[in-house]
């Protein structure tokens, strides 16, 4: 039994020798690229070529053709990948199944490409054939590709004879027994306990064994259950070790084979990915061992220590290990995007490549290449929302990024569903990708505030709160695995334009305008306190549209304040608030205060008066409806919750009268059950007084009002002037029952003629008071000032020879109060002057003092005073103050016919 074993180096040295090798290819198209590569031959197909399609590759063998499936393509020594770019790299070893070898020099690879896909009408089918030279065989080969370990021995080294003679019993040796893989017994595999194996099950079981003109190959795929793994200075190496039996009559030659390949020896951090291997690996090193090579390489292919220095690579060694160390993201390898858990990872995949010659005693060479796929754990990384948005802008501006190139953005799902690129673009959104010189990408997504994903939010009456919640859709190509991340922006914008009011009045009502400012009619209106709902809008005359709300408000309706109450007019106030009732603001509160006419008092010449009480602001607790004058029977003949309306008679309900120059007032208050009860009120009904006054003068009149003295707050009224009406007539005989009219003057009377007068005070009914004449006089015209005394202080004229003479007054039908009406008689007379008529007619004028009989003074004492002062007292006019004189004229009287008594 011969076994191949190296022997312990004792030196280190690294000797750059060229491989020689030459390559023929043929039948090639636009996008491959074939390479020898030492004992690897490898083909390359570009993303052109194959993106979007589905790429099947068949080993030629002759005249069959073997499609390569995973598992057949680890058991004959070959190896695909594609990365995310859509590049594919196949690798063949030399000594792999369906090539033609010529000698173990010359290595002919006939390979058939399939094409399926979308990109594709119909199969499209490349046969590609490709050369390679190779005669730097070492005595032992131990080739470590992704999928597949391989050791290959020469059978019949120069050095050892591989052969054992073996005698028979007679003596007589056998004859050499040839190393074909026609004549092996067996295959002993150690794992690491023996288990022998017939070829055919070897075979079976999924291993390669293969034989050629010099060398013998055996090949497993990683993780097989004859294999094992073994722990080497801290690295996992599964190792293949197995001995071959070559039987050929009584003659057996035993090979043993061996390979190691790294299974572990990684560390990752965030920049670095360093890669340990063992520098003594016990399986398939002799302890002295002389190592002659040492190369790192990228992607199959040895670097330069220039080119090493330059990319960041370093291969450095210790007294346990070979070290490798690569920075994470170099342009040999690349990034893949992965969806774990629907959540985005990262990893980064390149594969060194480590070639290490050495050799065992005098000439035993080992050629040891391992290349090694490496891609980082899966690293998190969140996409990233960047907020560029510009509130004035009108729009959310976010970054969504960044993405490496294999990821795609395929929908968008908002409050109000899921719609694809292309309907939110379509919608008012703009969707933009964008790429970047290293390859990453990032999704630009601009969104109006005004679109209704767009959730809107009042915080305050003068700001918005805008959110946009809303998740991404992405898949990863070319899996098409599908993973998600939401987005939520937010931003409070001052661009609130709250609604105004502005209002105006005229005599009878109120006019209010609401405009709604940019939010629409979010709100709610109240007028007075209370909801301006539908059944106010007839009531009001409300009128509304988009932008605004009109109504006319009468100035008496129960929403409307009275502030004051003036003479002849009211002040009432209207307000008005807007009220969001989702958040409880007050939007916007509106007050509008005008005057109003309204008579509130009015003093009647029959002496009759009213009086309007109103409940005003400062009196809220009143209630009109208890209000009396000073007699507490005296209640309103009308009242509401609003207003109290009273009639009476000047000299009823508790009327005072007092006396002052030339007036005469009657005064009443309004209160509570009247001036002396007490009974009604009570701590609820406020202390309500208002007083109301009518004054009477002579051919005036004026309007009582009261109004909220807003210092005492409490009701007084102002002073009111009313009419008290004195006449005189001319009787037409002594029994005072007929009476010249306004059409019968002038009248005509003879001289010395008895004129019948009448003076009285009309339309009062007060039995308190008395009309007196105090002068009586005649002129010659309405304004003259030559005129003649009838009547003196109340007297009759003691200079004239024809005295005017009193009447009696009587009650009767026609004289309801004897003390209103005075009368007298007196001669017709005329003007004369040396005895000529100056003018044939006369007017008769009187002043009356309206007196209270209860407070006599002077004149008021009684008619004719100076009867009983004496005929020489004389009364100065005025000197009273409860004087309150009248001037009263009669018509036009005419002489007929002239007598000879003149005065």
């Amino acid at each position: 039994m011969l076994s191949l074993h190296g022997l312990c180096c004792t030196s280190w040295l690294v000797i750059a020798a060229a491989v020689v090798s030459a390559q023929k290819t043929f039948n090639q198209r636009p996008g491959l690229k074939t390479e020898c590569l030492g004992n690897v031959m490898r083909l390359t197909a570009d993303k052109l070529l194959a993106s979007g399609s589905q790429l099947e590759i068949e080993a030629v063998n002759g005249s069959k053709v073997v499609p390569l499936t995973p598992a057949l393509a680890a058991k004959c020594g070959y190896s695909v990948e594609s990365d995310p770019w859509g590049n594919a790299k196949f690798s063949a070893s030399l000594l792999s199944c369906f090539i033609q070898n010529q000698g173990d020099h010359v290595f002919d690879i006939r390979l058939r490409l399939r094409l399926f896909g979308n990109k594709v009408s119909e199969e499209d089918v490349t046969e590609v054939t490709h050369s390679c030279e190779f005669k730097q065989w070492a005595s032992r080969e131990i080739l470590c590709e992704r999928n597949f370990m391989e050791i290959s021995v020469n059978r019949l080294p120069p050095e050892i004879s591989l052969l054992e003679q073996m005698q028979d019993t007679n003596g007589d040796s056998l004859t050499q027994v040839p190393t074909s893989i026609h004549n092996i017994w067996k295959m002993v595999f150690y794992t690491p306990k023996e288990k022998p194996m017939m070829l055919r099950d070897v075979e079976k079981a999924g291993y390669g064994v293969k034989t050629t003109p010099t060398r013998l190959v055996v090949r497993s795929p990683y993780n097989m259950a004859d294999t094992y793994t073994q722990n080497v200075d801290g690295v996992q190496m599964e190792v293949l070790s197995v001995t071959t039996y070559f039987k050929r009559g009584w003659s057996v030659t035993l090979i043993d084979t061996t390979a190691a390949c790294p299974t572990g020896g990684l560390l990752f951090t965030d920049n670095i990915i360093t890669w340990y291997m063992p520098r003594y690996i016990p399986t398939v090193m002799d302890q002295e061992h002389r190592i002659l090579e040492l190369y790192m390489g990228i992607n199959g292919k040895r670097l330069d220590p220039a080119h090493m220095n330059a990319m960041g690579y370093t291969l450095s060694l210790t007294d346990s290990h070979i070290i490798i160390s690569l920075p994470v993201g170099g342009p040999d390898g690349y990034y893949k995007s992965h969806a774990l858990s629907y959540e985005y990872h990262t990893t980064y995949s390149i594969e060194p490549m480590l070639e290490l010659l050495w050799k065992e005693g005098m000439s035993d060479v080992t050629r040891y290449k391992v290349h090694y796929p490496i891609t980082t754990p899966p690293k998190p990384q969140p996409p990233q929302i960047t907020d560029n948005t510009v509130a004035e802008l009108g729009f959310f501006n976010m970054l969504l990024g960044t993405f490496l190139h294999d990821v795609e953005l395929i929908n968008i799902t908002s409050s109000t569903g899921v719609m694809t690129l292309a309907e939110a673009n379509v919608r008012g959104f703009n969707v933009q990708q964008h790429g970047f010189s290293n390859g990453s990408k990032a999704f630009t997504i601009q969104v109006p505030f005004s679109d209704p994903v767009v959730l809107k939010a009042t915080i305050d009456q003068e700001t918005t709160t805008y959110t946009l919640p809303l998740i991404f859709g992405l898949v990863i190509l070319p899996e098409y695995t599908p993973f998600s991340h939401p987005a939520l922006l937010e931003i409070t914008v001052q661009d609130v334009t709250p609604p105004t009011v502005r209002g105006n009045c005229d005599d009878e009502n109120f006019y209010v305008t609401v405009t709604y400012g940019n939010q629409g009619k979010n709100f709610n209106v109240m007028v007075g306190g209370k909801d301006l709902f539908t059944d106010l809008y007839a009531e009001y005359s409300v009128h509304e549209n988009a932008t605004h709300l009109s109504m006319t408000v009468p100035f008496l309706a129960n929403e409307v304040t009275f502030e004051l109450a003036h003479q002849s007019s009211i002040r009432a106030r209207l307000h008005a608030l807007l009220w969001d009732p989702v958040n409880n603001w007050h939007l916007k509160n509106f007050s509008l205060a005008c005057s109003f006419p309204l008579t509130m008092t009015e003093c009647f010449s029959n002496g009759t008066m009213t009086a309007l009480a109103v409940k005003v602001e400062s009196a809220s607790r009143m209630n009109p409806s208890q209000l009396t004058l000073n007699d507490p029977s005296c209640k309103p003949t009308f009242s509401n919750g609003r207003f109290a309306y009273f009639y009476f008679d000047a000299s009823s309900c508790g009327t005072t009268r007092t006396f002052y120059d030339d007036v005469m007032m009657y005064q009443n208050e309004i209160s509570v059950g009247g001036r002396n009860s007490i009974a009604l009120k009570d701590a609820v009904q406020p202390d309500y007084h208002m007083v109301v006054s009518c004054y009477y003068m002579l051919n005036d009149t004026q309007m009582v009002t009261f109004f909220t003295n807003p210092r005492r707050h409490e009701p007084f009224a102002e002073s009111g002037v009313g009419k008290l009406h004195v006449r005189m007539r001319l009787a037409k005989d002594s029994s005072y029952n007929t009476f010249y009219m306004e059409d019968d003057y002038p009248v005509v009377k003879y001289l010395t003629a008895p004129l019948y007068f009448e003076v009285d005070l009309i339309q009062s009914t007060d039995p308190r008071l008395e009309l007196v004449l105090e002068n009586c006089w005649a002129t010659v015209d309405g304004d003259s000032t030559m005129s003649w005394d009838l009547i003196v202080n109340g007297c009759e004229n003691p200079d004239d020879s024809h005295r005017t003479t009193f009447q009696p007054v009587a009650f009767g039908e026609l004289i309801q109060y004897p003390l209103h009406t005075k009368r007298f008689e007196v001669k017709m007379f005329t003007f004369v002057k040396d005895d000529m008529v100056l003018r044939d007619q006369i007017f008769v004028n009187c002043e009356a003092v309206i007196c209270d009989i209860k407070q006599p003074d002077a004149i008021c004492r009684g008619q004719c005073l100076s009867q009983n002062v004496g005929t020489n007292t004389k009364v100065r006019r005025g000197t009273a103050k409860q004087l309150h004189r009248r001037h009263i004229s009669s018509g036009k009287i005419v002489l007929s016919s002239f007598r000879s008594e003149l005065k």
